[in-house]
């Protein structure tokens, strides 16, 4: 795997760990506790939400899905 995706991954899962240990979260901060740019951050969101670990209950706010999810 290339450096660039394995930082990606790992951003991924950062992004998932953080929501799934502060509940719901909006984009804005998320964005700032990983300073990134919003671009980036709906990148992630929307990996996120293909793979249905996280979901929008409202518009800019963010929270985990039921999916059991073994994270190592």
């Amino acid at each position: 795997m290339s450096p660039s995706t394995d930082r990606m991954l790992n951003r991924v899962k950062s992004v998932y760990l953080f929501i799934r240990r502060q509940g719901p979260v909006t984009t804005k901060e998320l964005v700032e506790e990983f300073d990134m740019t919003q671009r980036t951050m709906q990148r992630d969101l929307n990996i996120l939400t293909y793979n249905n670990l996280v979901r929008s209950p409202r518009r800019g706010q963010w929270a985990v899905t039921e999916k059991k999810v073994r994270v190592s």
